[in-house]
């Protein structure tokens, strides 16, 4: 059974998605702040946390940088901002994805669900190792080489990464992009897909703001080239 860690400091949203999940059967604790977020998280052992981007005391940006420090539990941000840049931020030091405030159970329940199952097929492993000109894959050791230089990805950035590398050249649409990391026809937003590119952009270009290894091909999607 999933243990799921629930940070908000809503009561009443604690209260209902602790119950929604319940019901689905799923094991939950809650924490109403950041600092008893990572004191529960150092002294539990969660399958993911539900975390709220606007906390008192220590904000969940700021949380969810901290996990990721010692852990690579799923994050799942709670916002009600529609800020692209709080978006990105979130995905940036970590999160997996997000759910905006209102937000239906059953759509919190398909992510909570999708992302569950892309972690175990994660932990599941995979042995290949791809090359695309000097950028280095190894799905095993979840690493990523450019140019003999290591770089960090979040478990996010690292499978959509490894799914354009196996068709190199191919042009990828947003929408399958996101069916692909969540392993469900279910997608939500599909601008998650651009927010998730932008952080690869900056980890793996030489130049950004004018990428040419991660390639944006005008209203269909983005391809892998290889340098």
């Amino acid at each position: 059974m999933s243990r799921i860690l629930i940070v908000d400091d809503e009561p009443a949203i604690v209260d209902a998605v602790g119950y929604a999940l319940r019901t689905e059967g799923f094991e939950t604790d809650a924490a109403d702040d950041g600092e008893r977020a990572l004191d529960a998280a150092a002294n539990g052992t969660y399958d993911l946390v539900l975390l709220d981007l606007n906390l008192p005391g220590i904000s969940g940006i700021e949380v969810c940088r901290r996990l990721r420090e010692s852990s690579e539990v799923p994050v799942i941000m709670l916002t009600a901002r529609d800020s692209e840049v709080d978006l990105v931020l979130g995905l940036e030091v970590g999160a997996d994805d997000y759910v905006k405030k209102p937000f239906s159970m059953t759509e919190l329940i398909s992510r909570v669900r999708a992302t569950l199952r892309r972690r175990s097929l994660d932990l599941e492993g995979d042995t290949s190792r791809r090359t695309v000109g000097d950028l280095e894959i190894d799905a095993v050791r979840h690493e990523v080489v450019v140019n003999g230089r290591s770089v960090s990805l979040t478990p996010s950035e690292f499978k959509l990464l490894a799914r354009l590398a196996e068709h190199p050249g191919r042009v990828f649409t947003r929408r399958e992009l996101m069916q692909h990391l969540w392993d469900s026809d279910y997608v939500g937003d599909e601008r998650a897909c651009d927010s998730h590119m932008a952080n690869l952009r900056r980890k793996l270009e030489r130049d950004p703001a004018r990428p040419a290894r991660l390639v944006s091909v005008r209203g269909v999607g983005y391809k892998l080239a290889a340098l």
